[in-house]
């Protein structure tokens, strides 16, 4: 029996990028729907979450991260775990990855998966709202992916880290700068990709322009929210899937107890879209917004390109 693969960060970063990885989560949707569950365990102080997926032909993931806020301030990550691949006709396991590599291409891919189906594919500028991590993913990815963007915009609670951000980054060509005016950048965006931490409403349906689009990723939780009531029940509404988002994600599930919108106020899914049996934007003028909530069959379609990438580049 061959030993599972063991992928630290380091091995495999150089070795995947943005394209590729949008590419595994566009071809993972046309393979039949994931199985999915979770557990959570433990304080709130100090968790371990588990997030398992079986895609048929593909196989089992479970990725296993244990969440302690106050890491940080002993030098340590606040997330810390590993995601394991299991092969499907014996169960095998077959690869050991870090969970960060995943994370991170899978939340930001996740995202300009669901733009490269709904924004208007000329958009020319971005606003990034939130400047930490995810930020930093979300303009190499969707700069990767939308050759047309030019300008992008960041905005932040604490300016001083959006323009930390906006010096930090470099992208040939493009026009980077923080913004303290989050109505005013807002409204001038053609793609607002928002990862906050936030639990009220950071973005108003009242700043958007017609033909943006709109890509939440922070609210993980049943009681946050990123966009308010009019954002969500003005505009053309999709999430990466039905099954991690409807019941789980106060983006949602605020508005629908408040009868704002209902679950079928919800288009469509990554395998509606991917598959064709919903459509996507239907003008120019359209507002779409995309609730990017994640979910255990996304960490394992990241996996299995990540593995692939390995195999490939050894």
């Amino acid at each position: 029996m061959t030993s599972p693969r063991l992928i630290t960060y380091d091995d495999a970063a150089a070795l995947v990028d943005w394209p590729g990885a949008v590419a595994a989560l566009r071809e993972g949707h046309a393979r039949p729907k994931a199985q999915v569950g979770d557990i959570f365990l433990g304080p709130s102080e100090g968790s371990l979450l588990s997030r398992g997926a079986f895609i048929e032909g593909l196989g089992f993931g479970v990725k296993s991260v244990t969440v302690f806020g106050g890491n940080p301030a002993a030098g340590l990550p606040s997330i810390q775990g590993a995601m394991l691949m299991f092969e499907p006709t014996h169960g095998t396991l077959t690869a050991i990855i870090d969970s960060r590599l995943v994370t991170e291409l899978k939340t930001a891919a996740d995202s300009v998966l669901g733009a490269s189906l709904l924004a208007r594919p000329d958009s020319e500028t971005l606003l990034i709202v939130g400047a930490g991590a995810v930020a930093r993913s979300l303009i190499d990815a969707y700069t990767a992916l939308f050759p047309s963007i030019k300008r992008i915009r960041i905005w932040a609670r604490r300016n001083e880290q959006a323009e930390a951000l906006a010096r930090e980054v470099q992208v040939a060509g493009m026009d980077i700068v923080a913004t303290a005016d989050l109505a005013e950048a807002a409204g001038k965006a053609d793609i607002i990709s928002s990862a906050t931490m936030a639990r009220e409403p950071v973005l108003r349906g009242a700043w958007i322009k017609p033909g943006t689009h709109v890509d939440l990723i922070g609210a993980f939780k049943a009681d946050m929210r990123e966009a308010d009531d009019a954002l969500i029940s003005e505009s053309a509404l999709f999430v990466d899937s039905r099954d991690t988002t409807i019941h789980h994600i106060g983006e949602l599930m605020i508005p629908i107890a408040a009868g704002v919108i209902t679950a079928d106020s919800v288009r469509g899914d990554l395998y509606d879209l991917v598959g064709g049996t919903a459509p996507g934007r239907q003008s120019e003028t359209e507002i779409t917004l995309f609730k990017n909530g994640g979910g255990a069959h996304l960490d394992l379609m990241i996996a299995e390109y990540i593995a692939q990438a390995m195999e490939h580049g050894a």
